[in-house]
């Protein structure tokens, strides 16, 4: 039975987007009310460079409705989403991004999808409002993650999304160091589907994934959900070793049945440092996978909360300079 009213959270992580969270929240506030009228919106701010903790605080003062998070350290947007996740109270619980890139408007259609009785329901960015080089990456991040963790993964699918109590009830079980949100929730297995919605430009700031901390989001992803790699590297030396064999037979033959003797060193040291280097390689391999474990054995918390506002522990706020009433029209 469709609930007529039901208790909705939304969950976006802030980086650098100060200057729209204003416009993100009445957009949000304005794509809610439709739906009900019992909602939170959960700003976790990651230590962005800007002013937005101080607008978020605004924010909670303005509309109790609001609620704000602030990482002691930057922890990385999948962390942060965690630490809004593990506060949501909502039936159904919104993660999103701050750049507005996300159309608030759009949450309607993940919701009325959600009630054909799917748990989870992702939104499918058809045509991405991204540079060429963000959206070619992004396709390579997902084909090399696919071939290693053996996945089939959809490269228009991020973050938006909407997710019934019962799955996020348990993603909040998932603590290991290495988290990234879509990948985790794919990987219940829950009752999923996907709409297409609308992407639009970024409206404030800039994405922090460059090419560098995409391959080092693919490997962490790659080490933290298959052990193919170590697999392949198993093979790859079972490979060498075996056509080393085959040479030496070869060289064998030569020297006895063809008189010819083997030639000098240079084939020799070519051997020694091509075999070197796998081993360099192999053993590089092995030690990301040591890292992970050692991260994970240390077991320490996912994120640090240096302060918050808006939930009910909160019984002070501080008190803030405030924004200009002409912002909240914005």
């Amino acid at each position: 039975m469709r609930n007529t009213n039901p208790h909705i959270s939304v969950v976006t992580p802030v980086y650098g987007c100060g200057e729209c969270l204003i416009q993100l929240y009445n957009r949000i506030k304005n794509a809610l009310e439709p739906i009900t009228t019992d909602f939170e919106i959960i700003m976790v701010e990651d230590r962005s460079p800007d002013q937005s903790w101080q607008v978020i605080q605004q924010l909670t003062n303005r509309d109790s409705r609001v609620k704000g998070i602030r990482m002691a350290k930057n922890f990385g947007q999948h962390v942060a989403i965690t630490a809004g996740l593990d506060k949501a109270e909502g039936d159904w619980v919104v993660v999103m991004d701050c750049d507005l890139q996300d159309q608030p408007e759009e949450i309607s259609k993940l919701y009325d999808k959600a009630q054909e009785g799917y748990d989870v329901v992702f939104a499918r960015r058809e045509a991405r409002q991204d540079s060429f080089m963000k959206k070619t990456s992004s396709k390579m991040f997902y084909k090399v993650y696919d071939y290693f963790t053996e996945n089939k993964s959809d490269p228009t699918i991020a973050n938006f999304s909407i997710s019934s109590r019962k799955v996020v009830e348990n993603f909040r079980e998932l603590r290991e160091q290495n988290r990234n949100y879509p990948l985790f929730i794919k990987w219940m297995g829950f009752d999923s589907a996907a709409v297409n919605v609308e992407h639009q430009e970024r409206i404030s700031g800039s994405s922090s994934y460059n090419v560098s901390k995409l391959v080092n989001l693919a490997i962490d992803g790659i080490v933290s959900q298959s052990n193919k790699p170590l697999r392949l590297s198993i093979k790859f030396g079972f490979l060498i070793s075996l056509s080393a064999l085959l040479y030496g037979l070869y060289l064998i033959y030569k020297f006895f049945f063809l008189a010819e003797p083997p030639a000098g060193w240079t084939s020799l040291m070519v051997s020694i440092y091509f075999v070197g280097g796998l081993i360099f390689a192999n053993l590089g391999v092995l030690g990301l996978y040591i890292g992970k474990v050692f991260n994970e054995v240390k077991n320490r918390p996912l994120y640090i909360v240096q302060e918050s506002v808006g939930f009910k522990e909160n019984n002070v706020k501080k008190t803030i300079d405030p924004i200009p009433a002409t912002r909240w029209k914005e």
